[in-house]
């Protein structure tokens, strides 16, 4: 799977989302290196802090089926510009999914292609807990 049609799974996901408050639909796309792909939606409640991104979805749905090789995240939503990882997400997908791509994808359907730790630099990981 190429990264232009992640990014269309990750749009096509937006629909699945559940932004009941903010009317903000985002659409994440989580690829694993054998070829599967699980979407997320984000999910919100009237309790704010207990609403839950796209992505962390995909990747809770991921690990919770089994899955540890992921290869790319593909993000979409409701906003004209590129619409990267918040950083509680970001924290997630590089310690659950290590160093993969992070597509992300505007309403031009133009992609930008970054790896997560250009996002988070100096990440806190498994090492710092073993100094």
């Amino acid at each position: 799977m190429n990264n232009r049609q992640l990014a269309e799974k990750a749009v096509e996901a937006k629909k699945i989302a559940l932004p009941s408050y903010s009317n903000f639909h985002v659409g994440s796309a989580l690829l694993t290196k054998e070829g599967k792909i699980y979407l997320g939606g984000n999910i919100e409640t009237p309790s704010y802090s207990l609403t839950i991104c796209a992505e962390r979805t995909a990747i809770f749905k991921a690990i919770s089926e089994g899955e540890r090789n992921f290869s790319a995240i593909a993000i979409a939503s409701d906003s004209p510009d590129y619409c990267p990882p918040c950083g509680a997400c970001r924290q997630v997908i590089i310690d659950l999914c290590g160093n993969i791509d992070v597509i992300m994808i505007n309403h031009k359907n133009e992609i930008k292609v970054v790896k997560i730790s250009e996002l988070l630099p100096l990440a806190f990981g498994d090492e710092d807990l073993k100094k």
